[in-house]
């Protein structure tokens, strides 16, 4: 099985061609580039470059896995929408993956494990696993403010932020997009994860100049 996986709930733009061997992820290539404002101009010139390298083509891909955050608004909305036109270009199933339960499927601990990336106004969205297993969240929430106890190790780019003992990924990897995916089961419905309002919004009603 052929999977693209694809990210933009963080700073890094990741796109990977991984191929699952007796149901274990194996990336044949993969892009990842740290530039928060570049999600748009670098996912599908990088994925177009992985496909390269592994000497593979579109066709012969037999699903799609995206992060669906949680993330800000911009980044994961280019993710998203990029992965569901590949999906109907090449008529694949296209499965949403939680972030976060990337970031903890390529963690190389068993036991609790807290996940932590940089949600912005000083705070970070968390989840808290026994191993790969989402055991809590995800939330948003000042490092400060994440609990902690019965924790050593933290994962994701705000890890040292919550004063544990931080270890790899910083960032969603394909391999772990494509290992915590249900793949054998329908996808989800692609919905983006967001835990909060925007920072944008619509103008409220005018006043009219003739109010006293």
């Amino acid at each position: 099985m052929l999977v693209i996986a694809l990210d933009t709930s963080t700073p890094a733009v990741t796109a990977g061609l991984v191929a699952l061997d007796e149901g274990r992820p194996r990336v044949l290539a993969e892009r990842v580039t740290i530039n928060p404002r570049a999600h748009g101009e670098l996912l599908m010139p990088q994925l177009v470059d992985v496909v390269e390298e592994a000497g593979r083509g579109f066709a012969d891909v037999d699903a799609i896995v995206a992060g669906i955050g949680p993330g800000p608004f911009t980044g994961l909305r280019v993710g998203l929408a990029t992965a569901a036109a590949l999906g109907q270009a090449c008529d694949v199933p296209v499965h949403p993956v939680c972030s976060l339960d990337a970031i903890a499927a390529a963690a190389e601990v068993s036991g609790p494990l807290l996940v932590a990336t940089d949600a912005r106004r000083k705070e970070t969205y968390w989840a808290a696993y026994d191993g790969a297993t989402r055991l809590d969240g995800p939330h948003v929430a000042k490092p400060a403010d994440v609990p902690t106890e019965g924790h050593q190790v933290a994962a994701g780019e705000l890890a040292e932020a919550l004063g544990l003992r931080p270890i790899e990924p910083k960032f969603p990897t394909p391999a772990g997009l494509v290992a915590a995916a249900s793949l054998d089961a329908d996808p989800e419905p692609l919905v983006p994860l967001y835990l909060r309002r925007p920072d944008a919004e619509e103008p409220g009603k005018r006043k009219s100049v003739l109010t006293r």
